[in-house]
């Protein structure tokens, strides 16, 4: 159809971000969903996770070219700096609205900036990468931070706001340098959210009617890695 996509954002992080939402739509609320402060088991954990995503991610979207060579190297030049970027915006965003950064926030900026310049790393040079990844990290906190808790859906990862919303706007921040390319990848976006959106929409319903969606309160209350592995780490 025409649309860029260097290294998979539309087919990955638009896709997962719609199908989370839809997902967490039909599963419905946590248990002490908004009664409770649900924060993340373990910082440290997360902290690792995300600077093993950051690492790798040069190699996700610097090798999507299938070739060494100077396109290669800028794809992974400007995929760090967007990943910076928004990691420094999410913070800056969340330090004046809420009096305090968090290193929780500083990884989602990451994740989004990382996101937000997938498709784009192969066709973009530093300035334009460094915009997309401050404007990613604004615009994904804004979705988390105000745009959920209004709406009230329970989205516990953020797949919708970060790689929802991010691949969203990494695709469409793709096209301006061709003008003509703009029309394109909005068309790409939408297409990829109604496919996407449906056909997990048709999955889970399939799965609720015939082996359930959902654990026990019980089992959800006590965590699954307990209630069904047996094990937990402390």
């Amino acid at each position: 159809m025409g649309a860029l996509d260097y290294a998979g954002g539309t087919v990955v992080h638009i896709n997962a971000g719609i199908a989370g939402l839809v997902a967490c739509l039909m599963l419905g609320r946590r248990t002490g969903y908004g009664s409770q402060h649900l924060a993340p088991a373990n910082l440290t954990f997360a902290m690792i996770g995300a600077c093993l995503l950051w690492f790798g991610w040069m190699g996700f979207n610097g090798g999507s070219g299938l070739a060494a060579n100077e396109r290669a190297v800028m794809a992974i030049l400007v995929t760090q700096i967007a990943a910076a970027a928004g990691t420094i915006s999410w913070m800056a965003a969340e330090w004046i609205s809420r009096g305090k950064p968090s290193l929780l926030g500083m990884i989602s900026g990451a994740v989004a900036g990382l996101v937000a310049i997938t498709p784009a790393s192969g066709f973009v040079e530093p300035a334009p990468a460094l915009f997309i990844g401050l404007v990613a990290g604004v615009l994904c906190f804004w979705m988390v931070a105000v745009v959920k808790a209004k709406l009230g859906y329970d989205d516990s990862l953020d797949a919708f706001g970060v790689h929802g919303i991010g691949g969203m706007l990494g695709a469409v921040l793709t096209g301006p340098p061709m003008m003509t390319q703009v029309g394109i990848q909005i068309f790409s976006v939408a297409a990829t959210l109604i496919y996407g959106g449906i056909v997990s929409f048709v999955i889970l319903f399939v799965i609720k009617k015939t082996m359930g969606l959902r654990v026990t309160k019980d089992e959800e209350l006590t965590g699954l890695d307990l209630a069904i592995h047996g094990e937990r780490i402390e």
